[in-house]
């Protein structure tokens, strides 16, 4: 078996541990802060053993590869972000202005 057999390409910034909606990207996250394979998998329990080695075997195999795909991705989520702070979801307007109370409450 290839290591390409254990993922699924959706697109150049979206491969996914085949079976799962779980992106490389969570796999390597944890990877790259010093976590065992044993502790990734406390995380994501679904996951096989396997399956998290071959990840972290696909990663240092293709580093250079996987490295602009992280940063691509990191790039991607922290532009969402800022734009959510822009224009707020009527949840988080709501929850603001709950804690916005809460402190005026709390300072009399």
């Amino acid at each position: 078996m290839k290591l390409e057999d254990y993922f699924t390409f959706l697109s150049e910034d979206d491969i996914r541990i085949k079976g799962h909606r779980i992106g490389i990207d969570n796999v390597l996250f944890y990877y790259l802060e010093g976590y065992t394979p044993e502790e990734i998998k406390a995380v994501y329990p679904d996951l096989t053993l396997e399956k998290i080695h071959a990840t972290i075997l696909y990663y240092l195999h293709n580093k250079t590869e996987i490295d602009a795909y992280l940063n691509r991705i990191k790039t991607w989520k922290e532009t969402r972000y800022q734009e959510s702070l822009k224009t707020p979801s009527p949840q988080r307007e709501k929850m603001r202005n709950i804690k916005q109370q809460r402190e005026n409450y709390l300072s009399l």
